[in-house]
């Protein structure tokens, strides 16, 4: 059977496994955040929090709350629809239907050693996958500075003694590692880089891997998948100028691939890049950026 029929029968696999699942109720929150609350219905009250929003698209929330002296930042999700579900299916994707991807994904990247919010509470409820409620909440991670704004405001004026080869080889380094244990982000750009503003004054480069609701796990690292992860990477680093021999570097240091691979790669990343710069896209920017203000 040839990779191509093998992935559609996994994904044919995927599809009847979550249109038949009951989603199991989950509820992970400590003392010290639960009796914070405002209603002794803990779950109830996780999805009714509120803050400063930073992402509210159908579906799905992303706000930085307070509570007490700490601030966090909670991911809720109020139910996808089948629609949404069959749709995903349909286009050959895996439907994102809850908080329970994000909070897998954390575990996962601490068990592997990569950096990333620390996971807080977590909760899930519902009777079908199409209506399940669910929520992560982690930890703010403070003044940070995204890898995308860093390389955006040139190199040399945040970096400081670290040079770019280093940065360029860390990032390598990571998504290395990322692919090799089996894990595909799914949003690969350096706007889910962060590193801490104190530790990058100090000339250290840190990297803490953000917004992981969408990762895939149990991945080959020459798969389509890991090359999208990729594409996606050198489409953002085209995007703030950083050239071909900043991807020269990237390349020596992460996983060995085939000539195929990089071409698939290149091809890809130009036509995120002329999605990008469409007049549609462009819009919907603003669009989204407009219902936050």
């Amino acid at each position: 059977m040839g990779e191509q029929q093998t992935g559609r029968l996994g994904h044919s696999k995927m599809m009847i496994k979550t249109i038949l699942q009951v989603p199991q109720a989950i509820l992970k929150v400590p003392q010290a955040i639960s009796q914070q609350l405002a209603s002794a219905d803990t779950f109830d009250a996780m999805m009714h929090l509120q803050g400063k929003v930073f992402r509210d698209v159908p579906g799905r929330k992303t706000s930085q709350i307070k509570l007490g002296a700490k601030s966090y930042f909670i991911k809720q999700h109020f139910g996808v629809g089948w629609g949404e579900i069959f749709k995903s299916f349909l286009s050959g994707k895996t439907p994102i239907i809850g908080a329970m991807t994000e909070v897998s994904a954390i575990q996962k990247l601490d068990e592997i050693g990569i950096p990333t919010t620390s996971l807080v509470a977590y909760g899930q409820r519902g009777r079908s996958p199409a209506s399940m409620q669910s929520f992560v909440m982690t930890e703010d991670l403070g003044e940070i500075i995204t890898l995308e704004d860093v390389c955006g405001a040139g190199l040399q004026a945040n970096i400081h003694a670290v040079c770019r080869a280093d940065v360029l080889k860390t990032l390598a380094q990571l998504a290395a590692k990322l692919h090799s244990a089996g894990l595909c982000h799914r949003d690969f750009y350096l706007c889910h880089f962060a590193l801490k503003k104190a530790e990058l004054e100090q000339g250290k480069i840190n990297y803490y891997l953000l917004d992981l609701h969408r990762m895939l796990q149990g991945i080959k690292p020459n798969s389509s998948a890991v090359m999208k992860d990729i594409a996606g990477l050198y489409f953002s680093m085209q995007q703030i100028g950083l050239g071909a021999e900043d991807w020269a570097v990237f390349k020596q240091y992460y996983l060995p691939q085939s000539d195929d691979f990089w071409a698939q790669v290149e091809a890809r990343s130009q036509a995120l890049l002329a999605k990008f710069n469409s007049e549609k896209f462009q819009k919907r920017l603003v669009d989204e950026k407009s219902a936050l203000d």
